[in-house]
């Protein structure tokens, strides 16, 4: 009968595997190749992680979610939360696992397993901690806008390698989110006025 994982070691290798790729990324190389980077065995790796496939997604899973540990509190305006996480995403040492999550969100897509695993959860697991984050207020359609537009950027960033257009990018959205802050907090000023100049403009009661 086959042993059962360690957690506990699966978890170093884990921590292993991602320390070894933050430089050059996993790219083509072997079972063998990655059990040597990280000082262990194919076996062993696939004792703790079934195969090559189910290793890479869990070196994706497990960015994703660090990656979501550290998102921003609800303290923090929709503009902000935004910058700081393209600050935090659009780090040079991020963009091989930032890679390796699109392929396998790509492959997940087309239904090839086991990466059509992670799909709806790629998504939903952000949804729910950001809105989580962000309170009773937020708005579930800018919480996916924001999401949707992240990895969009990611995407070109990792195919044009243009960090300054890309980061351009970013900010302009980062302002659009500013303006329309701004924008609803005069509307809802205004309409706070209105409704007070009209309760006042009401005749008093008289009393009988």
């Amino acid at each position: 009968m086959a042993r059962p994982p360690d957690v506990e070691r699966r978890r170093q290798l884990l921590d292993g595997l991602i320390e070894a790729f933050a430089d050059g990324g996993i790219g083509d190389r072997s079972l063998r190749d990655i059990a040597e980077a990280v000082g262990t065995s194919h076996r062993m790796l696939l004792h703790h992680f079934g195969s090559r496939d189910e290793l890479l997604l869990a070196i994706v899973e497990e960015i994703e979610r660090r990656q979501i540990s550290v998102l921003p509190e609800a303290s923090v305006e929709p503009a902000d939360a935004m910058a700081a996480m393209w600050a935090d995403l659009r780090r040079p040492e991020l963009r091989p696992f930032e890679r390796l999550f699109f392929e396998c969100y790509a492959r997940g897509a087309q239904g090839e397993q086991p990466f059509a695993g992670m799909l709806p959860g790629a998504v939903e697991s952000w949804l729910d901690e950001v809105g989580a984050k962000a309170g009773e207020g937020s708005d579930p359609a800018m919480v996916r806008l924001g999401l949707a537009v992240t990895r969009g950027l990611l995407l070109d960033l990792i195919a044009t390698d243009d960090t300054d257009g890309v980061d351009a990018a970013a900010e302009a959205f980062v302002d659009l989110l500013r303006r329309a802050q701004t924008n609803a907090a005069q509307t809802n000023s205004a309409q706070t006025n209105s409704a007070q100049t009209s309760a006042a403009s009401l005749p008093a009661s008289r009393s009988t």
